[in-house]
């Protein structure tokens, strides 16, 4: 009978290939959000929204991709730093344990099942970001492979790295309680979620069986219910993102719409007081280039949801109601221009 392979940590080892790829994906994301808005220090909500962050408005309206997406966004670079620390000291161990694909797999799934539970239990409250439930789970599948190997390791390797990822561990959650911001529920998540997939896929020589075990199957089977359970326990989302997408479009058109007008208005008044153009020809000018899109905007924006929830609901209405104004104001402007007295085709002097 041959005694099983001891497994040999080397913590000076250079850090493993995938542990590197995440790290640079997740520093390129944040450089990429540096261009498209994002602050260094910190993002606003806006901007992670845009780029996929976790939000039942919208991961609840259709928009399940942010579950993943979320994984690679971070509110600053306080909060990259830190998580890309946590990932270079975990990764490079538990990538030489499971080996790249596995390991990539512990994290992405980690980070999808933090989410989960983030979605769940934030909802509506939080607009939520970060690979911090993926590490979670790197550290849970940590401890779960120093906890089956621990009668094959030296007890000083054995207790460093285990009582140090327990103690890293407990004390990131803990703090997740005091200080407010941090989103505990995709710590948790992510952790469970990581603990119970390095269960799952154990090298062979620990497990001491090619086949699974049954603390593995029951460990799968719990797991496969608690993301049941997740799932049929999802949040309404409070509005519809796609809605609140629609609204801004418009309005930002809108605000276009007013520039040009003015720019137009502007135009024609001095086309007018130079007496190159008659007071009919400056009315068809301003129906065309001034009310009507104006009226074309109204008619787009009364179109838009009315849900009273929606964050941008109140400047819906003062939009609509500005552009009609604005487009009635217009047509009045030409209709008096038309009935003004006419001197050789051209205006009058006032």
């Amino acid at each position: 009978m041959h005694a099983s392979p001891t497994p040999r940590i080397e913590l000076r080892a250079p850090v493993p290939p995938m542990t590197r790829t995440l790290i640079a994906l997740n520093v390129l994301v944040f450089v990429l959000m540096l261009f498209g808005g994002a602050g260094f220090w910190h993002s606003p909500n806006t901007v992670q929204l845009t780029w996929g962050a976790n939000f039942a408005p919208a991961t609840a309206d259709g928009q399940w991709w942010r579950l993943g997406s979320a994984m690679f966004l971070h509110f600053g670079a306080v909060h990259l730093g830190m998580n890309m620390l946590a990932l270079w000291d975990g990764g490079k161990l538990v990538e030489r344990m499971f080996g790249s694909a596995r390991f990539l797999l512990i994290y992405l799934v980690s980070g999808i099942g933090g989410n989960l539970l983030s979605l769940v239990v934030q909802g509506n409250q939080a607009v939520s970001g970060g690979a911090s439930g993926a590490i979670f789970g790197i550290y849970g599948a940590l401890l779960v492979y120093l906890w089956v190997a621990r009668h094959q390791m030296q007890q000083v390797e054995f207790r460093w790295l285990f009582w140090g990822g327990m103690l890293f561990s407990a004390l990131t959650i803990g703090m997740g309680y005091v200080i407010p911001g941090i989103d505990n529920s995709a710590h948790i998540g992510g952790f469970l979620t990581g603990g119970v997939l390095g269960l799952l896929m154990l090298p062979a020589f620990l497990r001491g069986s090619p086949a699974i075990t049954i603390s593995q199957a029951l460990a799968g089977l719990a797991w496969a219910l608690v993301v049941l359970g997740l799932l049929t326990h999802l949040p309404a989302p409070k509005y519809r993102w796609r809605q609140e997408v629609a609204i801004q479009k418009q309005l930002q058109k809108l605000n276009q719409v007013d520039q040009q007008a003015q720019h137009k208005w502007q135009q024609i008044m001095l086309e007018g007081r130079e007496g190159s153009v008659s007071f009919d020809e400056m009315a068809a000018q301003i129906d065309a280039q001034v009310a009507t899109p104006y009226e074309e905007s109204f008619e787009k924006l009364s179109r838009l949801s009315e849900d009273p929830k929606l964050p941008s609901a109140a400047l819906l209405e003062q939009a609509k109601a500005y552009a009609l104004k604005r487009s009635e104001a217009s047509k009045a402007a030409a209709d008096q221009l038309r009935h003004l007295p006419f001197k050789a085709g051209r205006p009058a002097a006032p």
